[in-house]
């Protein structure tokens, strides 16, 4: 009865929704934010920059930000999956220390056979701007919260992000239990989405977990940590077709914000600017659990269990349909 269920939600979803993203034209006023966290569809905004104080070049950048820490991997797919020996494992990059002008020289390079990204997902522009904090320099140059989203919400975000990396870095498809608002300051960023309706078709799994380390020479070694286990979507390249789902692509470009809903699925690419480079800022917001909404999305990826056979059998079902 499971992958009925999961098909009949998939269909009807795709009945009532457009295959396209919307868009609008500037900020929102947060009564306009509401009905779109209402309707939990992404929305690109246009001529919707961040409003920074200073202009981030490189040159700016590397003066007033001193050691970040960066994840660096062989192949620019930093918490992927990884087919090694045999095995597919859920991997995580090596972490390490280098300078903002270290960094922003690597990523010019196309020579290189270690691929960096600034990815640290830990609130760095939040916290990491406090006296002492890795950003502490550039802290002042950006607003701490989007005016119109926390208006809206009644609170602040829970973290803000910045993102620094060239078209070498893909982020494998994921979802987060976040309000998102993404913008991008330098360069362009690619979403290949999914409603969580559809989150079933990514056919999640349980993987082995291991994460890249340096070894006595010096060389990123594999380590696979015993006995972990990492819930992950087997789907590696996202933008192929997974029938009976159906993507949405988002195209968000400097000066505009995309608004992702929680619960939807996305996979991320990047087209670096002239100088080589990607940077973006992103706010989280605490999803709203009262109500059915977390609930629901909860039962949505409970379709997809890694327990069973569920998946194969709504994709089969799908494909007859």
């Amino acid at each position: 009865m499971t992958d009925t269920i999961a098909y009949r939600i998939l269909q009807e979803y795709q009945e009532l929704n457009a295959e396209e993203h919307d868009v609008f034209d500037g900020p929102p006023t947060p009564i306009e934010f509401l009905r779109m966290i209402h309707i939990s569809r992404p929305v690109l905004f246009e001529n919707c920059p961040l409003d920074l104080r200073n202009q981030w070049t490189d040159e700016y950048l590397s003066s007033r930000v001193g050691d970040v820490q960066v994840a660096i991997t062989p192949d620019g797919r930093a918490d992927a999956l990884l087919d090694h020996e045999g095995r597919t494992y859920f991997v995580e990059p090596s972490y390490e220390t280098m300078s903002m002008r270290q960094l922003l020289r690597s990523l010019e390079s196309e020579d290189s056979s270690e691929i960096v990204y600034l990815q640290s997902q830990n609130n760095n522009l939040g916290s990491g701007v406090a006296k002492g904090g890795e950003f502490e320099g550039i802290g002042s140059d950006l607003p701490i919260d989007v005016s119109w989203a926390s208006e809206a919400l009644g609170r602040q975000p829970d973290a803000v992000n910045i993102w620094i990396g060239n078209h070498k870095s893909v982020t494998s498809v994921h979802s987060d239990p976040y309000e998102n608002i993404y913008s991008v300051a330098r360069g362009t960023k690619i979403f290949t989405l999914y409603p969580p309706t559809e989150g079933w078709c990514l056919k999640e799994k349980h993987y082995p977990h291991a994460q890249w380390h340096r070894d006595q020479d010096g060389r990123l070694k594999l380590e696979v940590s015993p006995g972990k286990t990492v819930r992950w979507s087997s789907v590696q390249d996202a933008t192929e077709p997974l029938p009976p789902a159906r993507s949405i692509t988002v195209i968000v470009r400097e000066g505009q914000m995309l608004y992702l809903p929680p619960g939807w699925w996305h996979y991320v690419q990047q087209l670096p600017d002239k100088h080589g480079k990607v940077i973006a800022v992103n706010y989280w917001y605490d999803m709203e659990m009262k109500g059915h909404h977390w609930v629901f999305l909860s039962l949505l990826r409970s379709l997809g269990s890694p327990e069973g056979d569920v998946n194969q059998s709504c994709i089969e079902e799908g494909q007859r349909i």
